[in-house]
């Protein structure tokens, strides 16, 4: 069935569930975890919202959104280690999360993506855009979520 399966994650509640979700499946069929984080940049964020800041504040950002996603993915290692499940870690910069997520997937050649959705209604989605709904829309690949 599956053998490689992609779990990205943005480190909240719901993601979590995903994750332990998505680990006890792999363990289920003998599927090896791709846990994958996307840091977006903070420039692109500043500056596409006419916003100005100093280039070092920008660094500091970026240096504490890169320590955040290594914690997301060292969380997700230890939760498929403890159920023996294998597994590896990528992250990656990105201008679009659900774009980095397809890339992501395409490059470690998974088999399936298995992610969370917020549980936003439809008109939130359409106004806010839903990561799980571009993922769903552009992916060659087939998601679970």
């Amino acid at each position: 069935m599956f053998q490689r399966i992609l779990i990205p994650t943005d480190g909240s509640t719901v993601a979590r569930k995903a994750v332990k979700a998505g680990i006890a499946l792999a363990k289920d069929v003998g599927a090896t975890v791709i846990a994958y984080y996307a840091v977006e940049s903070i420039e692109r964020l500043y500056y596409a919202e006419g916003r100005s800041a100093r280039p070092v504040s920008i660094k500091a950002l970026q240096e504490r959104l890169n320590e955040q996603g290594e914690q997301f993915l060292a969380e997700i290692k230890k939760t498929a280690d403890d159920a023996g499940v294998t597994g590896e870690t990528v992250m990656t910069r990105t201008a679009e999360t659900y774009q980095g997520i397809i890339d992501a997937a395409k490059k470690r050649k998974c088999d399936v993506i298995f992610m969370a959705t917020h549980g936003r209604g439809r008109l939130a989605s359409l106004l806010l855009g839903s990561v799980t709904q571009k993922v769903l829309t552009q992916s060659k690949i087939p998601v679970l979520v």
